[in-house]
C-alpha cells in the first residue's frame, strides 16, 4: 500500500489556492517508456484513459481506458513497476470506483457486458456480474453494499459486490449518464439525454417529488438546466451543491435546499464529461474532450480561481478525497498536479 496521506494543505482563499499551484506541474504517470513503444503510434491513439478514481483514504488512484488497460498507482510512485495491471475485462473500459468504504476494493465496468469486482492487493477479480449490456456507468451507494450500473440502452442495474446475479433492473425513458448518490444512500441523481437531472429513491429509483398544477395534475420534479444532453453529476462533499455537467459546456450548480441553480460555470470549451470538487467542496472542476486546460471555480462564489495548463483535451479528472491532488487524463496519460513524487 502507499505511504499515508500527508496533511491537508490551508488552501481556503482562491488567492492561496492560485499561488500554491501556480509554480507546479503535473506528474505522468506512463505505461510504457520510449524504448518500449517501438514507434507503435496506433497503440498510443488507442489508449485512451476514461476513467479516474482515488480510493477512500487517497493512497491510490485507478485508471481504466478504451483499450482494455486497468491499471492501479501508487501516486507518491510514478514508475510503472510501482503500479499494478488487472487483466480480465474483454472490451474497453468505461468506468472505475472504488468501494467508498474499502480502500482496496475496486469495481470496472466495460463495454463487454460485465462488471468485476477486485482486490487490489492480491490483483483478483473477486466477483463478476455479467449480462449488462454496453455499460458506461456506475456509482457505489455511500454504504458501499450495493451499486447501480447504466447501459447505453437506458437500462439500471442494481448490483451486489458479493452476489454475480443482478438484484434488480430498471429500464429508463431516456438514456441515463454517469448517475450519483446523495451521501444518505436514500436518493440518487439521474442525469439524461434530455438535459434534465431526476431525483429518484433508492433502492426503488422511483420519482421522490413531483409539481402539482391548479388543474389537478402533477408531473415528476426534474432539474432543468442544460440545453444539451446531461452527461454527468457529482455531490459536494459538504452535500450543499449538486454539479451537473451538460453537452452544452455548462456546469450548473444547485443548492440542494432549494434545488435552485444557484449558478453556472462557462469557461469550459466543450461537453463536460467529468466533475470533480475538492474534499472540502471549496472549488470545483469539469473535464472536457476539447482545449487545452482545466478551469478551477469557487463553488461559493462561482469565480474563477486558476487554470492548470495541459498539452490537450483532459476529460477526465479527479480530485483526491484527503488533500489537494488533481489527477487527470492528458493526451491518454495519467497525470497527477499537488504530489511529492520525490519523496521519499
Amino acid at each position: 500500500m502507499a505511504p499515508p496521506a500527508r496533511p491537508k494543505l490551508n488552501l481556503t482563499t482562491k488567492e492561496r489556492f492560485a499561488n500554491h499551484f501556480a509554480p507546479l506541474r503535473g506528474q505522468a504517470y506512463t505505461e510504457t517508456t520510449t524504448q518500449q513503444r517501438g514507434g507503435n503510434q496506433d497503440r498510443d491513439r488507442n489508449h485512451t484513459i476514461r476513467s479516474i478514481a482515488w480510493n477512500p483514504v487517497g493512497t491510490l488512484v485507478a485508471t481504466g481506458s478504451s483499450d482494455k488497460t486497468l491499471r492501479v498507482w501508487n501516486p507518491e510512485k510514478p514508475n510503472i513497476r510501482s503500479s499494478t495491471e488487472l487483466k480480465g475485462h474483454q472490451a474497453g473500459i468505461e468506468k472505475v470506483a472504488f468501494n467508498p468504504i474499502k480502500d482496496a476494493e475496486l469495481c470496472s465496468v466495460s463495454h463487454d457486458g460485465v462488471v468485476k469486482f477486485w482486490d487490489v492487493r492480491t490483483k483478483a477479480c473477486v466477483n463478476e456480474v455479467k449480462g449488462l449490456g454496453s455499460a458506461n456507468s456506475l456509482a457505489w451507494a455511500p454504504d458501499g453494499t450495493s451499486l447501480l450500473v447504466g447501459n447505453k440502452s437506458g437500462s439500471l442495474y442494481r448490483i451486489s459486490p458479493t452476489q454475480s446475479a443482478i438484484l434488480s433492473s430498471h429500464p429508463q425513458p431516456v438514456e441515463t449518464s454517469q448517475m450519483s448518490f446523495c451521501w444518505s444512500g436514500q436518493k440518487v441523481f439521474l442525469p439524461n439525454r434530455d438535459g434534465e437531472v431526476r431525483i429518484v429513491s433508492y433502492p426503488e429509483l422511483e420519482p421522490i417529488a413531483y409539481v402539482n398544477y391548479d388543474a389537478g395534475e402533477s408531473t415528476e420534479f426534474v432539474l432543468k438546466g442544460h440545453t444539451a444532453p446531461c452527461l454527468t453529476t457529482e455531490l459536494s462533499p459538504t452535500g450543499r451543491f449538486l454539479a451537473t455537467g451538460g453537452a452544452d459546456a455548462v456546469i450548473c450548480l444547485y443548492d440542494t435546499q432549494d434545488w435552485i441553480c444557484q449558478r453556472t460555470i462557462s469557461r469550459i470549451l466543450g461537453p463536460v464529461r467529468s466533475i470533480s470538487f475538492t474534499f472540502d467542496g471549496r472549488f470545483v472542476v469539469g473535464g472536457c474532450d476539447e482545449g487545452s486546460g482545466i478551469e478551477v471555480t469557487q463553488t461559493e462564489t462561482g469565480e474563477h480561481v486558476h487554470t492548470f495548463k495541459t498539452a490537450g483535451p483532459c476529460d477526465t479528472v479527479a480530485w483526491a478525497p484527503t488533500r489537494y491532488c488533481l489527477a487527470y487524463s492528458d493526451l491518454g496519460i495519467l497525470r497527477i498536479i499537488g504530489v511529492d513524487a520525490d519523496r521519499k
